[in-house]
């Protein structure tokens, strides 16, 4: 890790009217690093990486991306920002009415002008290294399994070489073996294209096989970090409790009463 993260927040604050969503989030991300947060529906890991892209805008704290402010940008120095972020959304969030080659070179036609055939081109060679042939490109989202539009989106993320990813629930509505498929293909996608990631999930196997570092986020702070391979002893019940899915603990689900 180099002495300027690639993804810096201190003391990041996010309401909205009278829910403090973050509470203060400090976490810090390495360049090359794939760190995962953990945490249950509702804490804010959605909110977090909205912040991060300048989508929302924190109340307090600070947001570093390469050493540079990321809080307030506008305009031209927001595009920039965001140029340097490719996603995975969570549901695939593929355009329904574009055959696949052009979901995956969207951003390189729309943000980067990008000719159609190059951009094409680059579609292809993507799909390609998520497992999928030339033939799926002029198929449609609806043709496609749910597995296939996962790799499809996969592809989108890292179609323009991005920085830095951010993967939203990666393996939300996929079989256990088809979420290993996937956990597999983040891994070897992020190494190739020399990214930094950042992933949110409730998905103990997809955040062990795809982290260097998780972190858990509980009513908006994060309450314990640390190596991967740590996880399981980290002396933090709240921890414990999350990633053995049990009822019962510090954790208490709000269920109403028929």
């Amino acid at each position: 890790m180099t002495s300027v993260p690639k993804i810096d927040l201190s003391g990041v604050a996010k309401s909205f009217g009278s829910k403090h969503v973050l509470n203060g989030i400090d976490l810090t991300v390495g360049r090359g690093e794939s760190v995962v947060i953990i945490g249950g529906s509702g804490t804010g890991k959605s909110v977090m990486l909205k912040c991060i892209l300048g989508l929302l805008q924190p109340e307090k704290g600070n947001i570093k991306v390469d050493g540079e402010n990321a809080v307030g940008l506008r305009g031209a120095a927001l595009d920039a920002h965001q140029a340097k972020f490719g996603m995975l959304f969570q549901g695939s969030a593929l355009f329904d009415s574009l055959p696949v080659w052009r979901n995956v070179a969207f951003k390189l036609i729309q943000a980067r002008g990008m000719s159609r055939k190059e951009a094409r081109d680059r579609a292809i060679a993507t799909l390609a290294s998520v497992g999928l042939g030339a033939d799926v490109g002029d198929l449609f989202p609806a043709e496609l399994s749910g597995g296939m539009q996962k790799r499809v989106a996969l592809a989108r993320a890292i179609a323009s070489k991005p920085e830095i990813i951010f993967f939203d629930e990666p393996t939300t509505g996929l079989d256990p073996i088809m979420a290993d498929v996937i956990n597999e293909l983040i891994v070897k996608c992020v190494r190739e294209v020399g990214a930094t990631a950042l992933s949110i999930t409730h998905d103990m196997a997809s955040a062990r096989k795809i982290s260097d570092r998780i972190a858990m986020l509980y009513e908006g702070r994060i309450i314990w970090q640390g190596k991967t391979a740590d996880i399981d002893h980290s002396g933090n019940p709240y921890v414990d409790q999350f990633i053995n899915g049990r009822a019962e603990g510090p954790i208490k689900m709000q269920v109403r009463k028929v």
